[in-house]
């Protein structure tokens, strides 16, 4: 009987011991490379967490090149380990701002040339830093509604906890999503609770850290929460928005976006601003668009910010946050209450 305890003892120790001392042995999971010089990445989460799928870990991701343009990246396939890359600005022109950019595609592909890199030189000369957001897609076998959605509030989350480090203000952080990439960043606006009450356990090392955006800009966005329910909750807190799209020559994401700034405004969500351009088409980024006014949208989202006060010197408070607190403190309207219902009361 021992001497067959032993071989069988014998045995487990020969077949899982190579087998730990190879899993021991496997080399981390690559970094990505930055898509543009001075760009630093982050990998978003633990290798243990269980967001991620550890069977593709290593497989790199593939970069699709402008063509005829050396070294420009257009878009990203193949994300499994979602990161952020990060680009700050000097200390003296610095205002504590940061926008978090999270690129269309059609959850096919990453488009971070058009919709990601373009913006960081332009939001460099205003003293914003700006983090280009590697998440994942549909196309490799992931949900937008889960696992793309948690990569930008995680992405929220991480640049909160450095924000001392990197130079950023933690209360003025925001998410900015094209097309696709607004699908990402609408919930993360609405949602950021629900993320931090699942996320918030002793072995989560960003748990405590918000992920709620201090604001948040759709470019020509993909269907929002609203197209799915109009009846989604809106928490008193939700951060204003900036909202940009073609009409006419976009119809379809120019609806979407419509169903965002409605519900905002009935929600009564101060500094909700929406611009819909009678000429235009869907995509493009910062480009010139032929001089057509749709190509001035970025002039309008600057202007929008520095009157929300997120252009001042860091460390102060924003009109934005101050509204938002004004607005939280409010007492909710009664059901069927407000001006117009007290008004047909009259006499």
């Amino acid at each position: 009987m021992d001497l067959m305890r032993a071989k069988v003892l014998g045995f487990l120790l020969a077949t899982t011991l190579p087998a730990l001392s190879l899993q021991a042995q496997q080399p981390a999971p690559p970094v990505p490379q930055p898509i543009l010089q001075g760009g630093e990445v982050f990998l978003l989460y633990p290798q243990d967490s269980p967001y991620l799928n550890a069977s593709r870990l290593r497989e790199p991701e593939q970069n699709n090149m402008t063509r005829g343009v050396p070294g420009r990246i257009q878009s990203i396939v193949n994300i499994h380990n979602p990161s952020i890359e990060l680009h700050r600005v000097e200390a003296g022109i610095n205002t504590g701002t940061a926008i978090i950019l999270v690129a269309g595609g059609g959850h096919n592909t990453l488009n971070v040339g058009t919709e990601g890199a373009d913006f960081v030189p332009y939001f460099y000369n205003y003293g914003v830093s700006t983090i280009i957001l590697r998440s994942r897609l549909r196309r490799d076998g992931y949900n937008p509604l889960t696992d793309e959605v948690y990569d930008a509030q995680q992405a929220i989350r991480m640049v909160r906890a450095h924000a001392s480090e990197w130079g950023i203000d933690p209360n003025r952080i925001g998410i900015m999503g094209f097309s696709a990439g607004a699908e990402l960043a609408a919930p993360a606006a609405v949602f950021f609770d629900r993320f931090d009450q699942a996320n918030n356990s002793a072995g989560d090392p960003l748990a405590g850290i918000s992920s709620r955006p201090d604001f948040v800009a759709l470019l020509y966005p993909g269907p929002t929460p609203f197209a799915r329910d109009a009846k989604t909750p809106i928490p008193k807190n939700t951060p204003p928005a900036f909202i940009a799209t073609a009409g006419s020559g976009d119809a379809v994401h120019a609806i979407w976006a419509v169903e965002y700034f409605s519900a905002m405004l009935k929600a009564k969500i101060p500094n909700i601003e929406m611009h819909v351009y009678g000429n235009g088409v869907h995509a493009g980024g910062l480009k010139d668009r032929a001089g057509a006014p749709f190509g001035t949208w970025q002039n309008r989202f600057i202007e929008w910010t520095r009157d929300l006060g997120f252009l001042e010197k860091p460390g102060l408070p924003t009109k934005a946050a101050r509204d938002v607190e004004t607005h939280v403190a409010e007492p909710p309207v009664p059901s069927g209450g407000g001006r117009g219902a007290g008004a047909a009361q009259r006499p």
